[in-house]
């Protein structure tokens, strides 16, 4: 397995590990199941971590919908089997273009599952327009699934503009456990064609932090056993490296927060509720694991736009 494939297949594992919470009620995705075939049990500290991951995100995003509605556009990186657009369309969060990108074998893995499910196919339907499929690129008024290598900014760029996305409307990124897989030369190149060709826009980054103790050996120590290098975990040592990143590339503004204070920032009655479904034996591994995940909001103009609440000061959610 080269590295390009053993970082597609951690894809099928993210997938596992959120088809179980949602099996267990952590949150509501009915849509998850049509892309894992079982899901494997995972312990609780996992399924709390994907919780507080999925909780904050989907905070901030709804956030930016309500704020920029209907110009809305959203374009998730390496987004894998991510379900978003379902949910927000579940919810009746309307979003004018929402794009998932990743490689070409799992956009096309991706647009096999689509094809196969009426739910999946009825969200991106229209009577005013047809699904277009290709081997790994679908098309439709609303969605579009793109297959396109990150590190390639001339074939991302090709791609996106395929898609009909405005340059000047108000855009969200998302980039989930993403550039820390990208030599740091390539995710400095993206995050550099993203500042300067949207100029209105919002980053959000979910990946590792404090990658310098024992905790983070051993992780890595496992990825790399998988065949799974960091390429680019030297941007991931602090949170000061995770802001540094996008000030260096031509972003007007950064918040960057461990995934410890973003789990306390979550409504008690939510803790509350995910208590009941399974008992944590001890805080302490959940501690060390939220410390080594952080939640990063960079943006572009977002005061002009009436954005800046989106982002709070303390980046809470």
């Amino acid at each position: 397995m080269d590295a390009d494939d053993a970082v597609i297949a951690t894809n099928d594992d993210v997938t596992s590990c959120k088809q179980w919470a949602v099996h267990l009620g952590y949150w509501p995705d009915p849509y998850i199941r049509h892309f894992s075939k079982n899901a494997e049990r995972r312990t609780p500290e996992i399924s709390r971590g994907y919780f507080a991951r999925v909780f904050a995100i989907d905070s901030v995003v709804k956030r930016f919908c309500e704020k920029v509605k209907p110009r809305t556009q959203i374009v998730n990186l390496g987004s894998g089997y991510d379900t978003m657009f379902w949910r927000l369309r579940n919810q009746d969060i309307p979003v004018r273009c929402f794009i998932d990108v990743d490689f070409p074998t799992v956009a096309a893995k991706k647009i096999q599952h689509i094809r196969k499910s009426r739910d999946l196919l009825q969200a991106i339907s229209s009577e005013d327009s047809e699904i277009q499929f290709q081997s790994c690129c679908l098309r439709s008024h609303s969605y579009q699934l793109i297959g396109a290598d990150l590190r390639n900014i001339n074939d991302l760029s090709t791609n996106l503009a395929k898609s009909g996305i405005q340059y000047e409307a108000p855009t969200l990124f998302i980039a989930e456990c993403v550039l820390v897989y990208m030599e740091i030369v390539h995710s400095v190149d993206l995050l550099s064609w993203i500042a300067q060709t949207f100029p209105n826009s919002v980053f959000i980054n979910y990946e590792q932090v404090n990658m310098d103790d024992r905790f983070a050996e051993i992780m890595l120590s496992n990825l790399n056993h998988r065949g799974c290098s960091l390429a680019g975990v030297g941007q991931c040592q602090s949170l000061e490296k995770q802001r540094q990143r996008f000030t260096d590339t031509g972003w007007e503004g950064v918040v960057s927060k461990e995934m410890t204070s973003v789990f306390k920032d979550i409504p008690e009655s939510e803790i509350t509720r995910i208590n009941r479904i399974e008992m944590l034996d001890e805080g302490e591994l959940l501690s060390q694991l939220l410390s080594h995940y952080s939640l990063t909001i960079a943006w572009r103009d977002c005061e002009r736009l009436g954005l800046k609440d989106v982002i709070p000061p303390s980046a809470s959610i």
